[in-house]
Parts: C-alpha cells; structure tokens; sequence
C-alpha cells in the first residue's frame, strides 16, 4: 500500500512538505522517471505481445496454465496503463495537479497490480509444482473452472485490501468536514495521526497475507519442483533448463520488486511512520511488469515462439532500413572516390606535362 493523505490547505502543512522534503523529491525525481520510462517502453509492448498469445490459446484450449498467466498479464497492464500519470506526478515533484478523482484511482489500480501479481505468481508456482510432484492424480483433476475461481479470489483478495485508499481518504474527508480543494496537494503522503493508526496496521497485514504467505508457497513449490525435475532421468535437457529459468526468475521477482517495498510496511509499523525510502522501494516494485515476461517465457512454449517470431520481425525490418540507408551513402561513397581518383590522375599527368 502507498502512503494516502490529501493536502488540506493548512499553512503549517505546507511548511512540513516544502522543508522537510523538497531535496529528497529533486534527488529521486530523475531516477522515478527513468525507471518508470524504462518499465512503460519494456513492460506494456511484450506484456500485450503476451496478452494476446495467452488469450488465443484460453480461447482455443484453455488450460490452467494460461488461464493464470493470462490473469498476470492483464493485472501488469492496468499497472502500465496508469504508469503515465505517476511519471505526470513525479514531473511535477511529487505534486499532483491532474483531477483529484484520479489520485485514488490511479493508486488503487496501481498498488492492487502488484499484490494481485504476487498472489498469481504463487498459483503458477503451486500448479508447476502439482504437475511434477502428483503427475496422475493432478492431471486427472486439473480443470480450468479451479483456475478460473481461483483468478476471481486472487482479484477480489487484492481489490478488497487496496479499498483501504478510498477508506483513509474518506477517513480524512471527514476529518476536515468537506472534500479535498481544488489546491494542488501531494497524493497519497503525509498521513494525520488518525490515519496512520488505521493504515500502519492494514499494512503489516499486507506484508504478512499478501506478501509472506505467497512468498513461502512460492519457495517451497519452486524448489521442490527443480528438485524432482532434476532426479527425473527421461526429462530432456531444455525443459530442466527453463524450469530453474522459471524459478529462480519467480524468486528474483519476490526478493528485488516485492520484498522491499513490503518491508516498508514494518518498517513503518514499528517507528509509526512512512520511512523515508519507501519511494526508492516503490520503484523496484513497479518493475515487476518488467520481469513478469521472463517468467511468461520459461513458463509458455507458445510465448516463446511469439516472442522469437516478434524479435526476428524487428530484427529483419531493422536491417532493410539499415541497408536502404547505407546504400545511398555507399553509392555516393564510391561516386566520390571515382572523382578522386579522377582528379588525382589529371594532376598527376599536368605535372608529367
């Protein structure tokens, strides 16, 4: 969860903010916004590529795998689609001057994404397992309507925890008897003491429900599955590759995106405030949608193909321009080489003369 706190127009607050965190916002404003540029140009293109992949085979076959990925893809997106408004906010300092109906928006869709990201991760974690570890009795079992409810329980779980923003902002709405002004505030910061004593809890149970719990299933499922696949005699050589791609990508996603951020959460649970590096581990998190490819790659042949065919598309388009555009150069290249030599070779027979 983000901090959540709208600008009430006190004189006295304004000071706070001005003083106290003018220079941390002019120090971290370039790296938010190259780490979010690099997130929206990487993210959005290979997680659409991945989208429609998924949702061709969901609607030609639907298998539980893909019915999972194709879930995570769509949770990276919404996390892509409001990407732009908090590069707009980190633009203007942290200050956020778009309508004020979009700051709980933009932060509701933006923080439910990476939660509802790490409980899909766990159940693709637990089906690779239960495919390696219980090969007959799973696959005699395994239907897509499992997948499908477990999808509407991942969203509802992480939707319902994310309302919390619109709770503390109503919470502060009241508090100060009218609505936020039309006065440009910062979104989501600076919590009155009201707020952080219904906030601060809720966010230690973010860390302990939506982040320790699917860590652990994912750790125990992901090593469990590369030890049975590696003891596997007949597995070949490629798939026992892509499944230790698979798990150590997974795991990689949970430590660097995941883990800081909800650290931050008791963190400021135990000193009963927002450390300030919270913004730092923020951006780690939003790099999920960066990393969750990876994962769609080890985990989907279909993927693989799609994205290899899209590669050697670029590939093949990036070197006709290249050979359109150095083709003239060459020409007029060796043009001007000929009237070299050709004016070398009049002035070497003039001084002959």
């Amino acid at each position: 969860m983000s901090s959540v706190s709208l600008w009430n127009g006190s004189p006295e607050l304004v000071r706070t903010v001005t003083e106290a965190e003018t220079m941390s916002m002019t120090i971290c404003i370039p790296v938010v916004l190259t780490i979010y540029i690099f997130t929206f140009l990487i993210g959005l293109p290979s997680n659409l590529l991945a989208f429609y992949t998924f949702l061709v085979k969901v609607r030609q076959k639907p298998a539980p795998i893909d019915i999972l990925l194709l879930n995570l893809t769509v949770s990276d997106i919404f996390l892509l689609i409001f990407l732009p408004f908090k590069m707009m906010e980190a633009v203007s300092q942290r200050k956020w001057t778009l309508p004020t109906f979009l700051c709980p928006l933009t932060n509701f869709f933006f923080y439910s994404s990476i939660y509802i990201s790490s409980l899909f991760l766990m159940a693709v974690s637990i089906e690779r397992y239960l495919g390696v570890a219980f090969p007959i009795k799973y696959k005699l079992r395994r239907r897509p309507a499992y997948a499908t409810a477990a999808s509407v329980v991942f969203w509802v779980m992480g939707c319902a925890h994310c309302s919390i923003i619109y709770v503390v902002q109503y919470l502060d709405e009241s508090q100060n008897g009218t609505a936020s002004s039309n006065h440009v505030s910062h979104c989501y910061d600076n919590f009155t003491t009201s707020q952080l004593q219904v906030l601060l809890p809720v966010r230690l149970e973010f860390f302990l429900v939506l982040f320790c719990l699917p860590f652990t299933v994912t750790i125990f499922c992901y090593v469990n599955f590369v030890r049975i696949l590696m003891t596997l005699p007949n597995i070949p050589t490629g798939r026992k590759q892509r499944a230790v791609g698979l798990a150590m990508a997974t795991l990689f996603n949970f430590i660097v995106c995941f883990a800081p951020y909800n650290v931050s959460h008791v963190v400021g649970f135990v000193r009963n405030k927002s450390p300030d590096w919270r913004v730092y581990a923020l951006l780690l998190s939003t790099l999920n949608a960066t990393l969750d490819p990876a994962i769609f790659y080890f985990s989907s042949t279909a993927v693989q193909r799609a994205f290899t065919k899209c590669l050697t598309s670029l590939w093949h388009k990036l070197s006709t321009c290249m050979a359109r555009c150095h083709l003239p150069c060459l020409t007029r290249c060796v043009e001007g080489g000929r009237e070299v030599e050709a004016a070398s070779g009049d002035e070497t027979e003039g001084s002959t003369t």
